[in-house]
């Protein structure tokens, strides 16, 4: 049956953006978001791969939900230092639109 599509994550790459490569038969896409510094990273992959599933889910074709998901990953790191969570790595702003 094979797989369709498959999804290289830069976030642990370096430089100023963090790129991430959707690899599919028909090509390569590259989708760039800020590298945003902090120690809050707690829970991307995880996060990353949930918010996409649920735009395939929704019925958006696989590079919007991967464009949607990694936008709303990036906002949700970015505003990641405002809770204060544990002492080490913490989590990501799952929330960040709420409060």
């Amino acid at each position: 049956m094979g797989c369709p599509a498959v999804l290289i994550k830069g976030g642990h790459g370096h430089g100023a953006e963090s790129v991430d490569y959707l690899i599919r038969d028909n090509g390569i896409v590259a989708i760039s978001a800020p590298r945003i510094v902090t120690r809050n990273t707690h829970g991307t992959g995880c996060s990353l791969s949930s918010a996409i599933a649920a735009g395939l889910a929704k019925g958006e074709e696989m590079e919007t939900a991967l464009r949607n998901a990694k936008a709303w990953v990036s906002a949700a790191i970015d505003a990641a230092d405002r809770l204060g969570v544990g002492l080490g790595h913490g989590p990501i702003h799952h929330f960040h639109r709420f409060y």
